[in-house]
């Protein structure tokens, strides 16, 4: 796989995750201040990106597992910690809400 089509995929990636980034935290700043729908329609907008991005990133495993040869790049690793980094975020975010929601009750 050519340097520039990594690198578009990269930024692909990225893009997705970093928005799926921006809406779980709308979510939880949402649930802070006990605006539960506006919380969980964040969160399912969210997880719209984090699937794109997922399915960007199994592309990529997918190529390099049927033989295609992936160039190592600080780029897509930047971009698969953006991953990593965003689903446990997303986890995290999931348990506060439901603590916020229990508070207000």
């Amino acid at each position: 796989m050519n340097e520039q089509l990594i690198e578009s995929i990269s930024f692909q990636l990225i893009s997705n995750i970093g928005t799926a980034k921006s809406f779980i935290m709308e979510a939880l700043y949402s649930a802070k201040a006990g605006n539960f729908e506006l919380a969980d329609k964040k969160l399912k907008e969210a997880d719209q990106y984090f699937t794109e991005g997922h399915k960007i990133h199994a592309s990529l495993i997918q190529k390099e597992a049927s033989g295609e040869k992936l160039n190592f790049s600080l780029l897509i690793m930047h971009a698969e910690d953006q991953l990593m980094s965003t689903e446990t975020i997303r986890e995290l975010v999931k348990e506060m809400i439901d603590i916020y929601r229990k508070i207000q009750k």
